[in-house]
């Protein structure tokens, strides 16, 4: 049976499976799309059409035609176009042109080490079809060796590295690089949507300080970039390089036939509004693709996932007529030999089946395969066109599944399908103007080569920071010149990956009673929401349970367990406005945007069923405050909004079932500790009208089902009661309803961003805050983890409405009866009135009444 016949064959299968057709809610056929072609640049030299043409390549796309004759025009180029589209050629061919015109020397930058050795290998083969030393291209990578980097700085014309080592290895000790820089023709930038938020602004950073030393040596180097696509390509190099680029955003590519098939788990408990987990499904869907013959990727979010899903398919693959071997994880953390084993047996049909990570959505040449299934859209449109990009690039073509999660993200896309198959991409955001990534880069550049003073000019941040920095005894001013005064090595203090350069060190207990491994490192900031006591740290595919964490040692012990629950840690944060930049106000709905102060500390977090999410507990916490400065856009409604809803009756109501055996007891504990006065106004009893007593943390929220649990007793302890009189007592319930409902509102609003701002859910923090303003105001504040921004929460404004008439949608559809993972977040009771409150409040904001 041939490839097309076994792909019809899965296909008319699928939609006949009584297990599977059901939970099929999308099917997209998209047709083939012949190749536009334009001949070969005639500026190359005659070695490379001989190259090409040996490799039967008579012409190129028209996309790589129209870069490289940018490229070699001398402009700075960025190439947008889709997976498998020849991108490679585009800054390939202009590398090698200037190899053989003038032996000038280039740099490419890849974001991992997978893509950087396929490169590699790929170049050397062109260097020896060219009859050139493939000693001329060398990897400088953590992987090299101390001889392999000795002869990378002696001999390489093209050096192929990443942005880590390009900061932290060559650089610092650019003296022994000078030839290299000095000669530089391009800089080649691949996967460069992957430079977005704090690892961006950081890596503008790098590519500032690379640019100034290679005017130090002599050189101006060209960049050329290539991305998938986002929707603002020339602004983000722009603000990557700092310059001008000119965008080649077609491609001229050959399109094969694909099938796209949106599938959604069913729902095993519609009062939770709980699905199956995706990875069952995703299970099914593999084994599925596998015993009708199809050479299959699976990509899962996590290592854990990676891992899981291997053992469960190893134990089908008698049935399935495949050895266990022929199934195979990826992810990072494997070995490189290991890695490029798993890549050679994808190439030559040795492995069958290979689930994975992102690391290998990247470019990585892993062959022909026919089908891809997702488990979980991957958080981005390029992305996930990336991912399904990496099968059917044969005639044939293929077949992709993506399996939704139950998070809104994934949800609100099935319900918009033209979101994923055609709608705009989202945007990717740096921010260069970050304090936490500018006092890095500068004291890394002041370590490199003293500041002069027309530089310093340049960046508004530079000045107040080299003051500092004085002050501190790590830089002095002399002959107009700045210059690095300390003894320490900062490029080895700072990580891209983080705008915080303090960290705590996670240790795995290590079973012969030593000290333990070092298995990661979180920021010091995140470490009490990451690594509290008792939280679950997933890493290599494992859990651990923390025991201990020491914030002053900057040390957090673990140890494996096997647990059916995830952690999510829950912060009391405050946060002060430091300064408005924007203000818009649209009656009652007021939206700014401007710099904050976050003070946060963790005081619990809940137990989640690792698959469900469904919560199963609670439990309370008390860890040191966290202190750190963003950009935030916060939404402020108004008094006469909040008062709308109230005369509404939203706000009316008691929990279900009573508040626990011990309530009443509890209440005469609280008014008696109260003196039978409202701990508010001051009010004493009247007569034959007892006092309210309230619950400062909301009784509902600590889940608690009569016969299931007692999480009552942790509602009503005397700490978490307070004495009002009636009128106290009204407003507080309001208050009480309107940060819930803005908290609700919050949860999904969190997770449809990422359609407009490239980001994760995790980038972004929210807030609730009432009687800022007024007593009947109230602010959710949407604001970025990263100390000193990342780009997300500046992009928001415009997107106002936008977000809310998506998440008043999100929450209306949504098939829950009260909330749910799938719109305004999990719980563990049903609470009808959550889900009315959020539509009403977002009927009226949308109003502006």
């Amino acid at each position: 049976m041939t490839l097309q016949e076994r792909l019809l064959s899965a296909r008319t299968a699928l939609k006949g499976n009584p297990d599977l057709a059901p939970q099929i809610v999308g099917w997209s056929e998209q047709h083939a799309r012949p190749a536009t072609m334009e001949p070969v640049p005639g500026i190359l030299a005659p070695a490379l059409h001989d190259m090409l043409t040996g490799r039967g390549i008579v012409g190129l796309y028209a996309h790589q035609a129209e870069a490289i004759r940018h490229a070699l025009d001398g402009e700075h180029t960025v190439v947008v176009s889709p997976t498998a589209s020849g991108k490679t050629l585009c800054y390939l061919l202009p590398v090698l042109e200037k190899l053989i015109e003038s032996g000038q020397t280039s740099l490419l930058l890849f974001p991992t080490k997978a893509l950087a050795h396929d490169q590699l290998q790929r170049i050397g083969d062109d260097l020896e079809s060219l009859g050139l030393d493939r000693g001329l291209v060398a990897a400088y990578d953590g992987d090299t060796g101390p001889a392999a980097r000795a002869a990378a700085r002696n001999r390489a014309r093209i050096l192929v590295t990443n942005p880590d080592m390009l900061h932290a290895g060559i650089l610092p000790n650019h003296t022994r690089w000078r030839e290299l820089i000095g000669d530089l023709a391009y800089v080649v930038m691949d996967e460069m949507h992957t430079y977005r938020g704090v690892f961006g602004s950081q890596v503008a950073g790098v590519i500032w300080r690379l640019r100034r030393l290679c005017r130090f040596y002599g050189s101006d180097p060209r960049f050329i970039c290539t991305s998938a696509t986002v929707s603002n390509p020339g602004e983000l190099a722009g603000a990557l390089l700092g310059d001008s680029v000119v965008l080649v955003n077609h491609s001229g590519a050959l399109e094969p036939d694909r099938t796209i098939v949106l599938y959604n788990p069913p729902i095993t408990n519609k009062a939770l509004g709980i699905r199956r987990a995706p990875a069952e499904d995703a299970r099914l869907l593999v084994r599925h693709l596998i015993a009708h013959g199809l050479q299959t990727v699976c990509f899962c979010r996590s290592r854990l996932a990676v891992e899981q899903l291997v053992m469960a398919l190893r134990q089908d693959a008698e049935r399935l007529g495949v050895a266990p071997d022929m199934i195979r994880g990826y992810r990072a953390g494997y070995r490189g030999e290991e890695r490029r084993a798993i890549e050679a047996g994808l190439r030559d049909g040795r492995v069958q089946c290979v689930i994975a990570t992102s690391a290998l959505e990247l470019g990585i040449d892993i062959g022909g395969l026919s089908a891809c299934v997702l488990v979980g859209y991957p958080g981005s449109t390029s992305s996930f066109w990336q991912r399904i990009g990496r099968v059917g690039r044969g005639a044939a073509g293929g077949i992709s599944i993506l399996v939704a999660d139950a998070s809104p993200l994934d949800q609100y896309l099935l319900a918009h399908q033209h979101l994923l198959l055609g709608a705009a991409p989202e945007a990717a955001r740096v921010n260069t103007h970050n304090l936490h990534v500018r006092v890095g880069q500068l004291r890394c550049a002041l370590y490199e080569l003293p500041l002069q003073a027309g530089e310093v000019s340049e960046h508004p941040l530079d000045e107040p920071i080299l003051q500092a920095l004085v002050s501190q005894g790590e830089a002095r001013p002399s002959g107009g010149r700045w210059h690095w005064s300390a003894g320490t090595f900062p490029a080895g203090e700072l990580s891209l990956r983080t705008a915080d350069s303090s960290r705590v060190e996670i240790i795995a207990a290590a079973q012969n009673g030593d000290r333990g491994v070092v298995i990661g490192q979180v920021e010091a900031g995140d470490a009490p929401r990451w690594v509290h006591p008792s939280a679950i740290y997933l890493h290599e595919g494992t859990q651990y349970l923390v025991r201990s964490l020491d914030l002053e040692a900057g040390v957090a012990q673990v140890e494996p367990v096997t647990l059916p629950y995830i952690t999510v840690a829950s912060e009391r944060t405050e946060i002060t406005i430091e300064h408005t930049v924007s203000e818009e106000q649209d009656g009652a709905l007021a939206t700014c945007f401007g710099s904050i102060r976050v003070v946060s500390r963790v005081t619990s977090y809940r137990r989640e069923h690792v698959d469900t999410h469904q919560v199963l507990s609670r439990e309370r916490l008390d860890m040191p405050e966290q202190e750190s400065f963003t950009d935030a856009c916060w939404l402020g409604v108004g008094r006469e909004l909040v008062e709308s809803l109230d005369l509404e009756g939203l706000w009316a109501g008691d929990q279900p079932g009573g508040r626990g055996p011990n309530w009443q007891q509890q209440r005469a504990l609280a008014l008696a500790r109260d003196e039978y006065r409202c701990r508010h106004c001051g009010a004493a009893e009247l007569p034959g009208r007892s006092h309210d007593v309230h619950h400062i943390v909301p009784f509902q929220t600590f889940g608690w089902v009569p016969g299931e649990n007692d999480a009552y007793l942790l509602a009503n302890r005397l700490d978490n009661l307070v004495t009002l009189c009636s009128a106290c007592h009204h407003r507080a319930e309001q208050q009480v309803a309107i940060a819930g409902t803005l908290t609700d509102l919050a949860y999904v609003l969190r997770y449809l961003i990422p359609l407009w701002v490239l980001c994760d859910p995790g980038d972004i923090g929210t807030h609730v805050e009432q009687g800022r303003q007024g007593a009947g105001d109230a602010l959710l504040f949407i604001y970025d983890r990263a100390p000193g921004g990342s780009g997300i929460a500046e992009a928001l404004p415009p997107l106002t409405y936008a977000l809310l008439d998506a998440a008043r949608e999100r929450v209306l559809r949504c098939d829950c009866e009260a909330g749910c993972p799938s719109c305004i977040g999990p719980a563990i009771s049903p609470q009808p009135e959550r889900k009315q409150r959020v539509i009403s409040l977002l009927d009226r904001m949308r109003q502006g009444t």
